[in-house]
C-alpha cells in the first residue's frame, strides 16, 4: 500500500471512495493510526464504517468568481463543502485541506453545510451592483450529494432563483435533481435554467467501488430522460475520462444519453491535481491491482510523462496520441448521435432583485 497513504485498517471503511488520507500539505503534524497495537476486540468499530458528520459552515458568502480560462462559467455557489458521493477522482479534494481535514477519507465523512446559503444568495442578487449573469450550482463540490434530499439547501436556492429570474446551471451526478423538477420545469419556461448530468461509466459494478454514493449509471439515464421530457435543458457530461479504464466507453456512454433524450454532450479527462493523485493511486492498487500499471500509463501518455499537468488550456483535455484519441472518438459519436450542438444561452433579461427583509416590490 501506498506509504503515504496509510490504511486505517486491512479490511477498509465500507462505501467509501478512500480508504485514509494522504497527508495534509498545509500541517506538519500528521496522526498515523496503529492497530496492530491492538488486542483483539480493542479496535475502533467505527474505523471500518465511519458515519458521515455534517457541520454548520458559517460562511459570510456563497457566490465565489471564478478566474480559470478552462472552466466555463465565471461565478458559482457551493451549498455543501466535502462531499460523501466519495468518487476517488474527485477534483475538489484537495480544498478540504484548506480547512484542516484530509483529502481521502475526511473528505468524505466531514461535510461542512452552509445552511445559510439561500438566504446568502437573496442578499446577494438584491446588491444594486450586481449584473445578472449565469451562476453554476455547484462548480466544486455536488449540490445534490445525498443530505440535500434532507436538508433541501439546494432547493431554497432554487426557489430564490426563480423568484429572481436569476440564470442558473446546475451540474451533478445524482438523480436526486429530479425532486426539484416542478422549479426546474418553470425555470425552464422563463429560459433560466439548464442541467448537466455526470455519467462516468455504464459498468455499475465499476460505478459502486469508484463513486461509491451516487445514483447508478441507469438513474443518471432515467433523469436525462425525465428532464428532456419536461422540457429541461440538459446536457450529459462524460467526466471525467479515465485513460486505460473507461476511455473504451465513450460510444456506449454517449448512445446511452442519446436514447434517453441527452441534446448535448461534453467530456473532460480526468485530472489528478496536488492530494487527488494519491487517493486515486491507493484507489486503484485496492480495487483494480492487474490494471493498475496499464491505468497509469495511458494517464501519463495523455500528461507528457506525469500524472497531472495544471497548465490552463491543457489540464482538461490532456495531450498526445491517446489523448487526440478520445477527443476524435468523442466528437465522432458526439456528431454521429446528434449531441455535438451548443444548449441554448440562459437570459438575463428577466432578471429583477429579489425582496429582502420584507421589502416590497417597488413595482
Amino acid at each position: 500500500m501506498n506509504a503515504a497513504f496509510p490504511n486505517p485498517r486491512a479490511g477498509g471503511p465500507k462505501g467509501r471512495g478512500a480508504h485514509g488520507n494522504p497527508s495534509n500539505r498545509f500541517q506538519r503534524v500528521r496522526v498515523e493510526p496503529d492497530f496492530e497495537q491492538c488486542v483483539p476486540g480493542e479496535e475502533d468499530p467505527a474505523a471500518d464504517n465511519p458515519a458521515t458528520q455534517y457541520l454548520a459552515d458559517e460562511s459570510q458568502s456563497v457566490v465565489t468568481e471564478n478566474q480559470s480560462p478552462d472552466v466555463p462559467f465565471r461565478y458559482s455557489l457551493n451549498p455543501y463543502r466535502g462531499c460523501s458521493h466519495g468518487c476517488s477522482y474527485c477534483y475538489a479534494r484537495p480544498t478540504h485541506e484548506y480547512l484542516g481535514y484530509g483529502a481521502g477519507l475526511d473528505f468524505e465523512t466531514w461535510v461542512l453545510v452552509k445552511h445559510r446559503a439561500p438566504a446568502l444568495l437573496r442578499e446577494f442578487l438584491a446588491r444594486p451592483t450586481w449584473q445578472p449573469e449565469p451562476i453554476t450550482l455547484s462548480g466544486v463540490t455536488d449540490p445534490y450529494q445525498p443530505v440535500e434530499r434532507r436538508l433541501k439547501i439546494t432547493r431554497r436556492c432554487l426557489e430564490v432563483a426563480l423568484e429572481a429570474r436569476q440564470p442558473i446551471g446546475l451540474v451533478t451526478k445524482n438523480a436526486l435533481v429530479l425532486r426539484d423538477l416542478d422549479l426546474l420545469t418553470e425555470m425552464a419556461s422563463l429560459g433560466i435554467v439548464h442541467v448537466s448530468i455526470s455519467i462516468t461509466t455504464l459498468r455499475q459494478p465499476l460505478a459502486r467501488v469508484m463513486e461509491p454514493r451516487t445514483s447508478t449509471p441507469e438513474a443518471r439515464l432515467r433523469a436525462i430522460g425525465a428532464l428532456r421530457a419536461a422540457g429541461v435543458p440538459v446536457t450529459a457530461l462524460v467526466a471525467p475520462v479515465i485513460p486505460g479504464l473507461t476511455d473504451s466507453e465513450l460510444p456506449a456512454i454517449l448512445a446511452a444519453c442519446a436514447e434517453v433524450g441527452a441534446r448535448w454532450a461534453g467530456y473532460q479527462l480526468l485530472r489528478l491535481p496536488q492530494t487527488v493523485q494519491p487517493v486515486l493511486l491507493e484507489w486503484l492498487e485496492r480495487t483494480h491491482p492487474l490494471q493498475q500499471d496499464r491505468v497509469l500509463a495511458a494517464i501519463r501518455s495523455t500528461r507528457e510523462g506525469k500524472l497531472n499537468c495544471a497548465e490552463f488550456g491543457l489540464r482538461m483535455s490532456g495531450t498526445g496520441p491517446l489523448a487526440e484519441q478520445i477527443e476524435q472518438l468523442f466528437d465522432v459519436f458526439a456528431r454521429k448521435l446528434g449531441l455535438d450542438g451548443e444548449p441554448p444561452p440562459l437570459d438575463p433579461s428577466r432578471f429583477r432583485a429579489p425582496r429582502v427583509a420584507g421589502q416590497l416590490w417597488l413595482f
